[in-house]
This record gives C-alpha cells, structure tokens and sequence, in this order.
C-alpha cells in the first residue's frame, strides 16, 4: 500500500512540474534596450532613419506550446530623428500628431513558431487612431539568462513595412516615401 501511495505522489508531482514548465513566462520590456526605428525614402535621395526613445510592454511567451503574445507602447513624442526642429515637425497634425495621439500600440494576435524560435507575429498596429493587421518577421531571436541581471531574459528584432498614407501620416507621399520599413530590437526580462 505504501508503494502505491509513493506512486501516486511521484506521479501528481511530475504532472504538476510539467504544467509548472509548460506555463506561459511574462516578460517586462526594458526600455533602455528597446528601440523601435523607422525609414522611409527622403525624395529618392537617401534613406531617412529615426527612432523612438521610450517603448514599454509586455512579451508572454510559452515555450513548450510554442505559444506568445506581444504587446507594446511607443511614446510618440519620444521620437528621435537626430534633429530637434525635426523631431517637433515630425510630430505635428500632418504626420504623427502626438497631440492628439501621444502613443502607437501593437498587440500580437498570434506567434508562429519554426521549432523552438518565433519567426512572424500577427497583430494589429495602431497609429494616429488608425488600427491595422500587420505581420512582423522575426528576424533574431534568443531567450536565455541575461548575463548581468541573472533571469530569464529574451532579445528580438522584428521588422515590417506599412503605407503611412493608411495611417493618416502621408503628407508629400509619393515624394517622402509613402513605405515605412519599422524594425523593432526588443530585449524583455521575465518580471
């Protein structure tokens, strides 16, 4: 009888460690790691690159079902283009219009997976009000005990391309460039 009863506490402990495993991780953006970039044709004479400074989130990622979810804040007004009278002209009515809209989101609605590793996200971007499907490729990712702060980490980077002109952001398109090619470097800490 002591046999059977070892037993069953073996197995209700390995069932219950292999549902810890299998539970769905949370991971906190770091901000200071984080950065969303865009570029866009500047007249056909150079490729244009900026940044935004402050982007917060959260990654949910299960590593065993191969499951995730992404969703992320970009403050508008924390845009860099390398130039201060740039950056207040870029977020003016015609383009960002962070007075009216101070942030961009994204919220995936689904993680495909290639083995162990993501490698698109679907999920709706909103800019300006205006929310759209995209698909980001995953072009890196690596989750795996961050060197300095000792826990669970995961870094990515993500791209796609939208038309600005679909986000009510398209003043002299075709001219500027009416695609916009966003990469995302993303590092998360499990919180």
């Amino acid at each position: 009888m002591q046999a059977i009863v070892r037993l069953s506490a073996a197995l209700a402990l390995s069932a219950a460690a292999a549902t810890a495993m299998a539970a769905p991780e949370t991971y906190v953006v770091d901000s200071t790691h984080t950065f969303p970039r865009f570029s866009y044709s500047h007249f056909g004479m150079s490729t244009q690159l900026s940044r935004f400074d402050k982007t917060t989130g959260t990654v949910v990622l299960d590593k065993a079902a191969k499951t995730g979810a992404v969703d992320v804040v970009i403050d508008m007004k924390s845009v860099n283009t390398g130039y201060t009278t740039f950056n207040e002209h870029i977020q003016g009515e015609d383009f960002l219009d962070t007075a009216r809209y101070p942030t961009a989101t994204f919220k995936s609605t689904k993680v495909t997976f290639d083995g162990e590793k993501p490698v698109s996200i679907d999920g709706n971007l909103t800019i300006k009000g205006v929310t759209k499907p995209v698909t980001l490729k995953v072009t890196n990712f690596l989750n795996m005990p961050h060197p300095m702060l000792k826990k669970d980490a995961i870094g990515a980077d993500a791209t796609v391309v939208i038309k600005r002109t679909e986000f009510n952001a398209g003043k002299y398109a075709p001219n500027v460039g009416d695609d916009v090619t966003i990469t995302i470097s993303l590092e998360a800490i499990k919180g």
